[in-house]
């Protein structure tokens, strides 16, 4: 006897139930329809989760929520009921849940902290809304502490810490000094997650007083300072500067270099650590190191790849960060620090958890009475979460019972639901990194039907086209819809209908007799509702009579017609295209009512030309193309391209090569100049069809070569002066047989990545030059110039392949060969190719520095040997910087310079020199992976040189007979100043230049009063500096003294006395007489005496030329000194002096345009304008010399 298998009642219910199809009521989303129907609360708004506020505003917590009727709104406050009519400071808003706390009329934020929550009750059902945890923001101050000076050596590590106050939220943290400017950062200086300042190693130039740590609290906009700290890093060359200030200038001091170290690691300490970060969150992993050189951060994942499109690096790749994490991102992440002498590292161990997150969130249920149905709240977390239910804000197990629920695990089934089965639940699920708590309302409706398409709507459809007639419903229960035609008619049914879910009728094909009024009948056990709609059919449109295919004459006329027939109650709209697009705008083109014209016909207007006819309802097109040819001669001819080839056939099949033949098609008038042949492969790429060769017009055969393992089709197009064919019919098919490959992958390489490593790249064969199937290829390499055999791999059909292992960059012959299933390529070439470079390994030697002037240096070097410097030398680099001015003994802000010198060069010119100063330099080689290490620091110190201009020269206190000048030092001294010099002489009323005085003044002296001056007189002033090496740039100024009052009283105005006036026309007069004279004598050949009015104008400061020898003689004239008004001028002591170049040398190195012989010679000169020197005359626009000054004897 069998057994009988037994399941328990409440589980085959279960079974039975989730077996069924349950389909809930859809509600149109009709605003009217809305409106009227009960529906529980939803909360539609909400503060969020954790919500952080700012103590000095209002606190406002958001519950917004929905519902008909509309919901009144409740609180807790920290699982309690919170009455806000006993509170005076909060207030809820009018048809609102939302609270409102008044902070800024006395209330105190610190008071309402907790965790809040909203619930929305109507006669339905309640929502509840999140725990809100209301928490004032804090941003506190930092804590007093004595912070002692940072003594510490050259090249050593340091961390600054900066420990701010613990805010929340917590702030942001940046480095900035006394003047708020941001602290630069680099691979050497950086800032960590903590806020920390690292160094890897200290320089001179990190010595400040003011590194300061600033917190921000963004939400309350406040920003916290830390107390300055102060680091004094101590070097070698600063001890010996302290020591040499105190001892003679011949002690001579040592200077041990900076020692090298390999890297440490700063933070995280030890080898391993662990992280725990949640799902969705960015993980930041960090790695700072010590060590100099400087280390260069790597960052691995072990045992897999980095997620390509979600990680990034920051801090100059000391911090890894990937965005968006998941459970797939565990795992353990290496940092490796490197630099020249070593490298460490430290493995973090990722673990990611996750917060609950939804698979299926619970949905709002609209049923009908008697109806099932089922809430379903599915979540995923790690650790999994738990799920618990409430109704209406109440946990589900001390909830009201009903019937018709019942609770299994993630589930909820409703069965026979009735109207007092509405309710909201709440699905909460939670682990211990958050929780997530879902509303679904359950709404039990009684509605009777309603019909929402409006009365006697039109429709209006072609004839032999889908009629679709609307009939949108709603009730509960879900109404039965029937569908009559006429007023008396029957239910309509049968095949030519189509009865759609949503009440709508299709009539799949309507004919003329299908139109008519068309009434929907919706009921259900509450009541019955219909409605009429009203369908005309219409007669289609159509062109009876389409444009055709014309060939024109250039300079012609053409028509193209397009009648049409349409729907008498249709408007149609006719639109012609050229080429898909818009008619040109050009008074040639005339459209009709049944047709286009096209006047004087052009080569441009060749093309598709395509009429559209549009109604309301329905479109129709039709095309014709234009072909414009030339005039033919009488009679015309008719030109045309080429009918298409035909009836090709293959003859001759062997392994590379085929005959293929042809009859050409009808040339139409125009001779055919070529046959075009293309092929299709099937094989590899069906459907594209590629360039084989072409033949001369008059050949009918072709022999083709073929390429072993194509499945080769071929077609032909003819082509004549007109233009192409169109395309023949494809050939039969011809599969030729598979071979070994014909060819090699070509551009071969090898290129190292990393140093360990040998990347061998190729371009792969394309499909038709594999031969046959199975294409894969093998690479092959030997290190070179070493005994040693061919490694060799067989990879499938890619283009790379990573060699690892390999020492750091040496060369290897790598050779890459195909193959198939067949066999092998022919050998390939040999390409020589390089492992990996790393950084070079020493630095250059035997720096040595010549100072070539002021402003200019050449440094020479020893080069390194090539094998340390393990890659490719791409040149040298030279890292100068000025130490200190010489003459103002004071230290600056350090700004490095760097010039580049390609190739293997042992020298360099240095341009842009500051005088008198004092520099350090060093060199390092630089490969294809960076830099290497440095040359240890060369001190070199340039000349004096002339100095720039005084800062400025001011003149105050005029009297009668004295002036007081003030002035400033040169802003660039370029040396010791020994004096000044200042010149001036006197204008007079016709601006002329009086006699030249000089004064020297001593180099500490910063005023002068000038006395025993003329009154009423202007003077120009002449001012420079000198030092041992010449004078500088002058600086000029003009002043006047004052009148002296008795006298200014005396002064008449001559000009409106009669005497003067007669003078004056007496003079004028006797000029003419002269100038009458002076004519006569020279048209008669006399001699006019030019000598005597040169000399009457002669320049005080040129000795006039002896007549016997050319030489200067004395002047004796002591009375005039009257200038001349024109010509260049030389200055009073007759010599002069080469201008000193105004001009910066600037780059040597790459891409500037000074250049310089093999030994390093500058080519070119130095040039330049600077101010002239003061000269008894005009000042002239040329530069003084002697052989203008002569010129102005001529």
């Amino acid at each position: 006897m069998m057994k009988k298998m037994s399941i328990p009642t409440s589980k085959a219910s279960l079974v039975l139930f989730l077996c069924q199809i349950i389909s809930a009521l859809d509600v149109p989303l009709d605003s009217k329809l809305l409106e009227e129907l009960s529906q529980p609360p939803t909360i539609t708004q909400q503060s969020p989760k954790d919500y952080i506020v700012d103590p000095r505003e209002n606190i406002v917590i958001q519950c917004e929520a929905k519902g008909k009727p509309p919901p009144s709104f409740s609180w807790t406050r920290n699982g309690t009921h919170f009455d806000i009519d006993k509170d005076a400071q909060v207030t809820m808003k009018p048809n609102s849940g939302t609270l409102v706390v008044n902070i800024m009329n006395g209330g105190k934020a610190e008071a309402y902290e907790g965790v809040y929550q909203c619930t929305a009750r109507n006669e339905r059902g309640a929502a509840i809304s999140n725990n809100i945890v209301i928490r004032p923001s804090r941003s506190p101050l930092w804590t007093k502490e004595k912070l002692e000076p940072n003594h510490v050596r050259e090249g050593d590590s340091l961390v600054l810490h900066c420990r701010p106050p613990v805010g929340l939220p917590p702030p942001i943290i940046f480095w900035m000094d006394n003047a708020f400017q941001r602290l630069p950062q680099s691979e050497r200086v950086s800032q960590g997650l903590n806020g920390d300042l690292y160094f890897a190693n200290v320089q001179p130039e990190d010595t400040r007083e003011d590194y300061i740590c600033y917190a921000r609290f963004n939400h309350t906009q406040t920003i916290q300072q830390k107390q300055p700290i102060s680091v004094k890093v101590f070097s070698m060359d600063s001890l010996n500067d302290t020591i040499a200030a105190n001892l003679s200038d011949t002690d001579i001091y040592g200077a041990k270099p900076v020692t090298e170290r390999p890297p440490v690691l700063l933070t995280p300490t030890g080898s391993t650590s662990t992280k725990v970060e949640l799902r969705g969150n960015v993980l930041l992993l960090e790695c700072i190191a010590a060590g100099l050189p400087t280390p260069v951060i790597r960052w691995i994942k072990e045992g897999g790849e980095l997620p390509a499109n979600r990680t990034f690096f920051e801090n100059f790749k000391k911090t890894l960060k990937i965005i968006d994490v998941s459970e797939a991102d565990s795992g353990n992440y290496k940092c490796i620090a490197r630099n020249t002498l070593g490298s460490v590292h430290h493995v973090i161990s990722v673990t990611v958890k996750a917060a609950p997150y939804w698979i299926t969130a619970p949905r709002n249920l609209v049923l009908s009475p008697g109806e099932d149905g089922t809430l379903i709240c599915r979540a995923n977390g790690n650790p999994k979460p738990s799920i618990s239910w409430l109704a209406n804000g109440v946990p589900i197990a001390i909830a009201p019972e009903d019937p018709s629920r019942k609770v299994d695990g993630d589930t909820i089934i409703f069965s026979h639901v009735q109207e007092r089965s509405s309710a909201v639940y709440q699905c909460n699920a939670s682990n211990e990194y958050g929780y997530l708590l879902a509303n679904a309302f359950v709404n039990v409706l009684a509605e009777p039907p309603r019909i929402l398409t409006p009365a006697n709507k039109l429709y209006q459809v072609i004839a032999d086209s889908p009629a679709l007639l609307d009939c949108a419903y709603f009730g509960s229960p879900k109404p039965e819809i029937e569908w009559f035609k006429g007023v008396k008619g029957s239910i309509l049914r049968g095949n030519e209908y189509v009865f759609h879910d949503n009440g709508t009728l299709e009539i799949p094909v309507a004919q003329k007799d299908s139109a008519g009024t068309y009434t929907c009948v919706a009921r259900n056990e509450l009541g019955k509702i219909q409605n009429e709609v009203q369908l005309e059919i219409k007669d289609p449109t159509m062109i009876i009579k389409q444009p055709e295919y014309k060939v024109i004459q250039r300079y012609g006329q053409v028509s193209f017609e397009c009648i049409i027939k349409h729907d008498s109650t249709l408007l149609p709209t006719v639109i012609w295209l050229k080429d898909n697009d818009e008619l040109p705008d050009d008074e040639r083109f005339l459209v009709g009512k049944d047709n286009l014209t096209i006047m004087n016909v052009t080569d441009k207007d060749d093309g598709t030309y395509t009429c559209i006819v549009n109604t309301t309802l329905d479109s129709v097109s039709a095309s014709a193309v234009l072909t414009v040819v030339a005039a033919p001669p009488t009679p015309a001819i008719i030109y045309a391209r080429p009918n298409p080839p035909f009836d090709l056939e293959l003859t001759g099949q062997l392994e590379r090569s085929i005959e293929l033949s042809w009859i050409p098609g009808d040339e139409n008038n125009s001779p055919i100049t070529n046959f075009v042949i293309e092929y299709e492969d099937a094989l590899h790429e069906p459907g594209v069809w590629h360039y084989q060769t072409e033949v001369s017009g008059t050949q009918t055969t072709a022999q083709l070569k073929l390429s072993p393992y194509v499945n080769y089709s071929f077609r032909v197009i003819a082509v004549n002066k007109i233009g192409r064919s169109q395309p023949s019919e494809p050939s039969e098919q011809y599969l030729t047989k598979s071979a070994s490959p014909d060819e090699n992958p070509a551009n071969v390489q090898g290129i190292g990545s990393e140093p360990d490593n040998l990347v061998i790249t190729w371009e792969p064969l394309k499909g038709f030059q594999s031969n046959g199937p199975g294409l894969q290829y093998k690479v092959s390499w030997r290190q070179k110039d070493v005994d040693d055999e061919w490694t060799s791999v067989i990879v499938a059909n890619v283009s790379k392949y990573i060699v690892s292992g390999t020492p750091t960059f040496v060369p290897y012959e790598v050779k890459v060969q195909a193959l198939n299933d067949l066999g092998y390529a022919p050998e390939p070439s040999e390409v020589i190719g390089h492992s990996g470079e790393d950084l070079p390994m020493v630095a250059p030697g035997n720096v040595q520095v010549h100072v070539i002037n002021s402003t200019l240096a050449k440094v020479h070097w020893d080069p390194v040997p090539l094998k340390t410097v393990r890659g490719h030398l791409q040149g040298y680099k030279v890292y100068y910087w000025k130490v200190q001015s010489l003459s103002r003994r004071s230290r600056r802000h350090v700004e490095k310079k760097i010039l580049t010198f390609r190739g293997n060069k042992t020298f360099g010119m240095l341009p842009g020199l500051e005088p008198y100063s004092s520099y350090k330099l060093n060199v390092r080689v630089v490969n294809g992976k960076g830099e290497g290490p440095a040359s240890p620091d060369k001190v070199f110190k340039t000349p004096e040189g002339v100095p720039s201009s005084p800062s400025f020269l001011k003149i105050t206190n005029p009297t009668l007979d004295s002036l007081t000048l003030e002035w400033g030092s040169p802003t660039h001294p370029n040396g010791v100043l020994t004096s000044y010099t200042l010149k001036f002489q006197p204008i007079n009323n016709t601006h002329e230049l009086g006699p030249l005085v000089e004064i020297r003044i001593p180099a500490n002296e910063s005023s002068l009063i000038l006395k025993n001056l003329n009154y009423s007189t202007r003077y120009k002033f002449y001012f420079n500096a000198q030092t041992s090496v010449g004078s500088g740039s002058q600086i000029t100024e003009e002043a006047v003294t004052i009148m002296d009052e008795a006298m200014a009283s005396r002064q008449v105005d001559i000009a409106t006395q009669g005497w003067f006036i007669g003078l004056m026309c007496a003079v004028a007069l006797l000029i003419l007489i002269l100038l009458i004279v002076c004519f006569i004598r020279r048209n008669k050949g006399g001699k006019y005496p030019v000598k005597e009015k040169e000399d009457a104008h002669a320049d005080p400061e040129i000795q006039p030329m002896k007549e016997d020898d050319g030489t200067f003689g004395e002047y004796s004239d002591a009375e005039d000194h009257k200038p001349l008004k024109k010509g260049s001028r030389t200055p009073s002591d007759r010599t002069v002096k080469k201008e000193d170049s105004d001009d910066s040398l600037v780059d040597y190195g790459e891409g500037v345009n000074g250049q310089f012989n093999e030994d390093g010679s500058f080519i070119g000169q130095y040039s330049g304008k600077k101010e002239k020197e003061p000269a008894e005359g005009n000042e002239s626009s040329e530069a003084p010399s002697p052989v203008n000054a002569m010129n102005s004897f001529v």
